[in-house]
């Protein structure tokens, strides 16, 4: 009897390792082994493998919600060109290399250009966890230019990467941790796929650097807007995507691919509400604001006034960073001091207001705020106001036929406006835009769309090393033709 209770003890501590270790069929072998040669009864041997089974069902259950899982793909690329067609020469476009002139900086796509070249991989795993992860083959190394010493251009970096966890199954909660778009401004979480204009506004665009941060969001849809955006987006109404009727989020607040700076994370919220009248119009509102330090960078750039930096002499504390003369008529190169080192105050609330085009569209937005800036007559960056926004209309023209195509026309106009600072662009510029588009998209077919834009610019430069003794951040005004080429699949 005593020599049968250690083969039991023995045999369930090797049937419990076993467990661990997946080996559910030699297992269940063993345990009928022994039953049938009488070591042990009918009852012990289910005793054993009871809590085995349970076990192994738990690891079954586990494989079999992997097994669920999906991975769908899809993509875009944009081609552009521009030519000018009138105004000032010598001209830069910060947000696209595409715009410019033979006397342009040499670092601008003066022809074609791949403005975006994005290859997108989504999917559900079980029922809590939705992931996306985005890739741009035609990124820029630097901020402002896309060629290596060879003149090879086009790099790969990422956008997007970060999973949803439903904390309901019909996802009215979630949480969104990763390297996502911060829900500020419809236009800045409005893909660039679905966008009417080639840019976003420089009054919204310049809350966060590429729209993106690493951080964590918590979204909260009711089902009913949920199905409301999906009727949006279904019907080709160019919306937003789903960032919640309310969302919440802390982030590092640096921008997208940057390193967090100053160990102060920014806060964000939004409320964006969509409804459907009895004539089927859809309008959504939203208001969103945020609030963090942010931490600027400096560099070198030409002004007016003779003299050189000297670099030793950099400072953080307010002081005024110039050597030399400040007499001349000829461009000298300057670099700013920093009034706080690790971070300036970066506020802002904004409204959001759209009618979606059915088939005549309005859409609009303005925010204020404070944020980091140069400040030119004493080359310090600190902490300065900003305002600034857009109104944009549109006509959506279906069933327009050309040769044997079907597509869809969207005649816009917009203005913008913005009287502020680009806190991401080196030494925080001023920047001031007075904007006007006169646009046409050609939707061809879902896979194929053209857009021509008459773009009337009257704003700040704020790319750096202008030639031609023509000092940076200065304003100009030119006009320029803007077309894309946009391939979907």
């Amino acid at each position: 009897m005593q020599f049968k209770k250690v083969v039991v003890a023995v045999s369930g501590a090797v049937f419990l390792m076993a467990g661990q270790l997946a080996l559910a069929d030699s297992t269940n072998d063993l345990v009928d082994a022994l039953v049938s040669k009488g070591v042990l009864t009918e009852e012990e041997g289910k005793l054993l493998t009871k809590g085995h089974k349970g076990e192994m069902d738990g690891v079954a259950k586990k494989e079999k919600s992997y097994a669920k899982g999906t991975m769908n793909f899809r993509g875009y690329m944009q081609l552009r060109n521009t030519p000018i067609m009138g105004g000032e020469k010598g001209v830069n476009l910060w947000s696209d290399r595409s715009v410019g002139d033979d006397t342009s900086l040499n670092d601008q796509d003066k022809n074609f250009l791949i403005r975006r070249m994005r290859l997108i991989f989504y999917g559900d795993v079980g029922d809590r966890l939705y992931y996306y992860i985005q890739p741009d083959l035609a990124s820029s190394i630097g901020g402002t230019t896309n060629s290596n010493a060879s003149g090879a251009g086009s790099f790969a970096q990422l956008r997007d990467a970060y999973g949803d966890v439903h904390l309901t199954k019909n996802k009215v909660h979630r949480i969104r941790v990763g390297q996502s778009k911060v829900p500020y401004g419809y236009e800045n979480l409005q893909s660039s796929q679905n966008r009417l204009a080639l840019d976003r506004v420089d009054a919204l665009n310049s809350a966060v650097r590429d729209e993106r941060d690493l951080g964590a969001f918590y979204y909260y849809t009711p089902e009913n807007v949920q199905a409301l955006f999906k009727e949006i987006q279904d019907a080709g109404l160019k919306h937003s995507g789903n960032y919640g009727l309310f969302g919440f989020g802390v982030y590092n607040g640096q921008g997208a691919n940057a390193r967090d700076q100053n160990d102060n994370l920014h806060v964000v919220a939004r409320v964006s509400y969509p409804w459907k009248t009895d004539s089927g119009q859809i309008y959504e509102m939203g208001i969103q604001g945020y609030h963090g330090e942010y931490v600027p960078t400096t560099g070198n750039y030409n002004r007016y006034g003779g003299g050189s930096t000297d670099s030793s002499s950099l400072s953080t504390s307010g002081t005024k960073i110039f050597t030399g003369s400040q007499s001349g008529s000829g461009t000298a190169t300057w670099r700013p001091g920093v009034s706080v080192s690790n971070g300036i105050a970066d506020e802002r609330v904004g409204v959001s207001f759209r009618m979606y085009p059915q088939p005549f569209g309005l859409e609009g937005e303005w925010n204020w705020g404070k944020t980091p800036g140069l400040d030119r007559e004493t080359n310090i960056i600190s902490e300065k106001n900003l305002n600034g926004g857009y109104v944009q209309a549109s006509y959506k023209i279906d069933n327009f036929k050309f040769f044997e195509t079907n597509g869809t026309l969207l005649p816009f106009i917009k203005w913008q406006y913005f009287d502020g600072y680009n806190k991401a662009e080196t030494n925080a510029p001023r920047n001031q835009v007075n904007d006007w588009e006169y646009g046409l998209e050609w939707q061809i077919a879902p896979e194929v769309e053209l857009v021509a834009v008459y773009h009337r610019m009257h704003r700040n430069n704020l790319v750096t090393g202008n030639t031609n003794n023509r000092q940076d951040y200065e304003r100009f005004q030119a006009n320029a033709l803007r077309m894309q080429l946009q391939y979907n699949w």
